[in-house]
């Protein structure tokens, strides 16, 4: 290794894909290709490693899509666990083991995890009321629950968010809550959950993440210091629901493990699985490096959760490194499974045949390790076209041809170094520990670009040296020239099998190269004078514009299908008599000024001029009016006699009524001329 390491072996964990849906290039590009990349190098290091994966499949939204569907969750898990993983190993993410949450080992050994705390004392227990289908006959998950938003008045807002103004919500800040099981109005009941108490796990975790962590990303050690400096509360790790790890103690039927609690347990039982009675060293001995790869949407989970699970029992080693990327887009806008806004990888690989390596290759060269980027279809073209057609494989097919041309496809011998062959020895011996370090360190795009930099350097040996020229006026030279391009493409088959591991295979098969590990780069002695080559292949061919306007209409189609169903006139709501439509106090008033809520992006406070005094009213509206400061001197229209409600500490003395465009954005209602402010409308 080229940075100093104390560990023998290394356990490689990826985040488990929810198994609601199949993979798609953000899930690719912020754990699976860095991830894979990482573990390749290791193996080729001659490291002991293990790559440990599967599918999670227990949780709300499998349960919901499983009602929509009118099947069982099993079977939706089935499905896309099936669709998942061929997926992935046809991308040749190399898992060692590739399991489910799902299966009997894992569920007995989260069950075990979880009594072992159990009786040790470890959780707290807490009752609390919360809702219930009565006709339903169970508790209702904060998804199965639908009412009105207190803040816009979305009357069709989940338990824990309204997606018209994107206010988190919890399921008793609903007006008229409805279960989204039965339809009928759920009742409060008492029910009995474990908590895990991270508040007592603040001190330690302080101490090993803030202080002995800082090598960590910066945008995965300040996400963590953010939640630890806001302090820490303590979390459920059960629920109510029949989908699930079962809780393996008395009273609690009806109730299973948390997702987040029984998920990464799921790295715990697939290393049971695949190491059998050896699985312990991989997870309790000093000398093993646990690297979780994940998404910034898991970094409390790895970072914090998870810890505390495995200090709360003591024997197991914590996470050396979690070098969760951020965000992929995709042509500027974030990746959505419920709208389809995606490039599916089983549909890549049906649409892309024999083009594995250039989708991991453009997804880690462009991979959001530092911020969020953006994947575009132009961009994929250009990189496969001009970065690997015509660098990489410009390059080796050039060296291959000539060497069958004027050599009958034999390595020749290397001849007399030159002051330009020198050179070049000495800079590639030095690409192996920079690619190294690189990956050590967990920058793959620039490990991937120094892997590239390797392939520049032979174009621009093979262009000054001009063998095809010098094969009349010095033979010699030209050979020399040949020689030492072959070298070249050699250290390429070693250095880009991290990366590109199917083009390292074929190229490896030209070159009659035997297995080599990454020790043996470097080295200008890797094709023996006299070995024989095979017939020159293409190792990438163009991407041509049809295929990208495929791909581009793909997506036209999909928006426009969206657009199309996102917006619906909402049904009229049961007809009310003219004596009820007259206790709604409507009127004019107008904004004086404005103030932005703290800690909420979506309010506003407004100071309103009603006609007989000022008022104060809060709105979800910011984030449909950037510029606040333009609605001051606006007249709008208001709910005047609404029961005065405290929204995030300011109580609110009425509700300005808006409507809600088919994009989402909410529009005041205004007056169209000057009223005089207080006057009634209707």
């Amino acid at each position: 290794m080229y940075t100093e390491s104390q560990y023998k072996r290394y356990t490689v964990t990826t985040a488990l894909p929810y198994a609601n849906g199949p993979v798609h290039i953000g899930h690719l590009a912020g754990v699976y290709v860095p991830a894979d990349i990482y573990v390749r190098y290791l193996r080729a290091m001659g490291q002991e490693v293990i790559f440990i994966g599967g599918s999670d499949e227990h949780g709300v939204p499998i349960t919901i899509k499983a009602r929509k569907e009118g099947c069982t969750p099993q079977d939706i898990v089935d499905r896309y666990h099936s669709i998942i993983k061929e997926s992935f190993a046809e991308l040749g993410i190399s898992f060692d083991i590739y399991s489910r949450t799902s299966c009997k080992e894992h569920h007995e050994t989260a069950a075990a995890y979880f009594k072992k705390l159990y009786e040790a004392g470890k959780f707290i227990e807490k009752t609390s009321l919360q809702y219930y289908d009565e006709e339903a006959h169970q508790f209702l998950a904060d998804r199965y629950i639908t009412g009105t938003c207190p803040h816009c008045g979305n009357e069709n807002a989940y338990g824990d968010q309204c997606e018209a103004c994107g206010t988190s919500l919890n399921p008793t800040d609903l007006i008229n809550p409805k279960s989204a099981l039965s339809g009928s109005q759920p009742v409060m009941r008492e029910t009995k959950h474990w908590f895990l108490p991270l508040d007592k796990d603040e001190p330690w975790l302080r101490q090993w993440i803030l202080e002995g962590h800082k090598d960590w990303k910066t945008n995965v050690y300040g996400q963590c210091k953010s939640w630890i400096d806001a302090g820490l509360q303590p979390r459920a790790v059960t629920r109510d629901l029949d989908w699930g790890v079962k809780v393996p103690v008395e009273g609690a039927d009806g109730k299973v493990l948390y997702v987040w609690f029984d998920a990464p347990i799921g790295y715990i039982s697939f290393t049971r699985q695949l190491k059998g009675d050896d699985w312990e060293k991989w997870w309790k001995d000093q000398e093993t490096k646990l690297v979780h790869f994940i998404g910034k949407d898991n970094i409390v989970f790895h970072c914090i959760i998870f810890p505390s699970m495995l200090h709360a029992d003591g024997s197991y080693i914590l996470p050396a490194n979690v070098p969760a990327n951020e965000f992929l887009n995709l042509e500027g806008d974030k990746i959505s499974t419920s709208r389809n806004w995606a490039v599916w990888l089983h549909e890549y690989l049906k649409d892309f045949p024999g083009k594995q390596d250039v989708l991991r290759y453009v997804l880690c060269s462009n991979a959001p390790e530092t911020k969020d980027n953006d994947f575009t279809w132009k961009d994929f073209q250009l990189k496969n076209n001009s970065e690997l057609v015509a660098i990489f494989g410009n390059f080796v097919h050039r060296t291959l041809v000539l060497t069958h041309k004027y050599n009958g496809g034999k390595v020749p011998a290397a001849g007399t170094a030159g002051e330009l062959e020198l050179q070049l020895v000495k800079e590639m011996e030095s690409f192996p520990e920079r690619i190294g370090r690189a990956i050590e360190t967990y920058h793959f795009r620039d490990a991937l670009a120094e892997m590239m930099n390797l392939a520049r350097l032979g174009n621009k040996y093979l262009t000054e040296t001009e063998p095809w020229k010098r094969i009349k006026e010095n033979p010699d030279e030209a050979m020399t020239a040949l020689h030492y391009s072959l070298q070249i493409c050699a250290n390429l088959a070693i250095l880009c099998r991290p990366f590109l591991p199917f083009t390292a295979d074929k190229l490896s098969r030209m070159l009659h190269l035997e297995a080599a590990d990454w020790q043996a780069a470097g080295s200008a002695r890797l094709l023996p004078e006299g070995g024989l080559l095979e017939t020159p292949e293409l190792l990438f061919e163009k991407v041509e514009d049809t295929a990208i306007d495929a791909q581009m209409q793909r997506l036209a189609d999909t928006k426009l299908a969206n657009e199309q169903q996102a917006w619906k006139p909402e049904p009229y709501k049961e007809k009310v008599s003219f004596e009820d439509f007259q206790k709604v106090d409507i009127r004019v008033g107008t904004v004086l000024e404005y103030t932005k809520v703290p800690k909420a992006d979506k309010l506003l406070q407004f100071l309103i001029d009603d006609g007989d005094k000022r008022r104060t009213i809060v709105s979800g509206i910011a984030q449909s009016y950037p510029e606040p400061e333009k609605l001051v001197g606006l007249q709008v229209c208001f709910i005047a006699n609404f029961e005065p409600r405290k929204l995030k500490g300011v109580v609110s003395e009425g509700m300005l009524l808006s409507a809600a465009d088919k994009d989402g954005r909410l529009v005041l209602l205004t007056t169209q001329s000057p009223v005089t402010a207080g006057v009634s409308v209707g």
